[in-house]
């Protein structure tokens, strides 16, 4: 793992509500905003973005944690601005990024995630021990 960031650092990532990101389940669609099972999807990619720079060739980052809170809603259409910012290097070697998503100038979440970088053929063996 490359560790090339600091407290600090920033990443934007840029999305456009669409309807497959409404908050819809088996029973329908129960409001047509942005859902926060979508939120919370592209809330990690945005801190993601950290670890695709970070990871050497022969590793991956897995998810360990993500805490948002959903305060206003989007609507399909608008174009949401995910900002993350690089928080730290856990003494876990867990890497901790928080983040905001605005639309416009209306604060849509915030929130905190985690990320761990293992080299491949670990996170292949962990996976292997479960029984299918």
């Amino acid at each position: 793992m490359r560790e090339i960031f600091q407290k600090g650092s920033c990443k934007i990532y840029e999305k456009r509500v669409s309807a497959v990101d409404l908050a819809t389940f088996e029973s329908g669609t129960v409001h047509e905003v942005y859902s926060t099972f979508a939120l919370t999807r592209d809330a990690e990619w945005s801190g993601r973005l950290f670890v695709l720079e970070m990871k050497e060739e022969d590793e991956e980052g897995i998810g360990t944690q993500i805490n948002l809170k959903h305060l206003a809603p989007a609507f399909v259409g608008e174009l949401l601005t995910f900002t993350a910012f690089f928080d730290e290097i856990s003494d876990k070697g867990e890497i901790i990024t928080s983040f905001t998503v605005q639309c416009g100038e209306r604060l849509v979440a915030t929130g905190t995630q985690g990320q761990k970088i293992f080299k491949k053929a670990k996170i292949e063996a962990y996976f292997a021990s479960f029984e299918r």
